[in-house]
């Protein structure tokens, strides 16, 4: 019987992050289960100081305005990230199935981890200034919560959270 890798993911997943996450189990028996949430909320300040700190002066300023996406429209847009992703999977080859789920992902990840054979949990964000420094992001809270494994990376990139 396979092991699950559970993945987190904000976003699209590139070709880079889906290699990277495969790569750290080539040559296992895994399938990956994909996990995308419907981003319906959003903490101005926190927002704010994300993308300044990225550099995003535009997201900056829909932030500071209050421009948060429709329930129904951030449903459509996790929707076609799970899609893209689950493909970035596929062509590798890899066995995975994926799902759209709440704007607070945590639930969902524990629920995912009840099931029998998860072994870990790979969360894949950009990096989030303030979230990340105090520990309040997706990861941290995993791993304060669960009792697997839990490893962050940034997406497009190869560094750890």
């Amino acid at each position: 019987m396979s092991e699950i890798i559970v993945v987190l993911t904000e976003d699209t997943l590139t070709d880079a992050d889906v290699q990277h996450v495969v790569g750290l189990h080539a040559d296992e028996d895994v399938r990956y289960q994909l996990l995308v949430p419907a981003d319906t909320e959003h903490n101005m300040l926190v927002s704010l100081v994300d993308h300044l700190s990225l550099g995003e002066l535009r997201e900056a300023l829909d932030a500071v305005l209050g421009r948060e996406p429709e329930p129904v429209r951030a449903h459509e847009t996790a929707e076609d990230q799970l899609a893209a992703s689950v493909a970035a999977f596929v062509a590798t080859g890899a066995r995975v199935d994926g799902e759209v789920v709440a704007d607070d992902p945590l639930p969902a990840l524990r629920s995912a981890v009840a099931q029998p054979g998860v072994r870990e949990v790979v969360v894949v964000t950009v990096p989030h200034a303030l979230e990340d420094t105090f520990h309040t992001d997706w990861a941290s809270r995993a791993r304060e919560e669960l009792q697997v494994p839990v490893l962050h990376l940034y997406s497009g990139t190869s560094r750890l959270g």
